[in-house]
């Protein structure tokens, strides 16, 4: 259930601000789902795997950085959530989407900075 919510999260921020693995669901499924930096790397390709990620993701698979299983339970997430960002990013003014989104990436920042070791 985690993956499907971490993949509607990143849906509807893709919807919102045009965004998703590396900024979503990487630092998600470190935080949420205890993965490993590059496991969550490789899942997260996985998950937009077609066509965005399928060298890279690839490459994690052979390397035995990717768990299928979530990538596979991201991914309708994302498809729902980007239509329901897109619809609510729709209807705000453009300042207030850009300051929200400018908000967004400080608090992953501060997130990823203390949670580093």
């Amino acid at each position: 259930m985690q993956f499907l919510l971490i993949g509607l999260g990143a849906g509807v921020l893709s919807g919102l601000f045009g965004i998703g693995g590396g900024i979503v669901i990487v630092p998600a499924l470190v935080f949420f789902a205890g993965m490993v930096q590059k496991t969550a790397t490789g899942t997260s390709l996985a998950a937009l795997l077609l066509p965005v990620g399928a060298l890279g993701a690839w490459q994690y698979y052979k390397d035995g950085a990717l768990d299928t299983r979530a990538a596979l339970l991201l991914a309708p997430g994302l498809l729902l959530g980007a239509l329901v960002g897109a619809k609510i990013a729709l209807q705000l003014p453009s300042r207030e989407l850009q300051r929200a989104f400018a908000l967004f990436l400080m608090l992953v920042a501060g997130r990823m900075w203390v949670a580093a070791k």
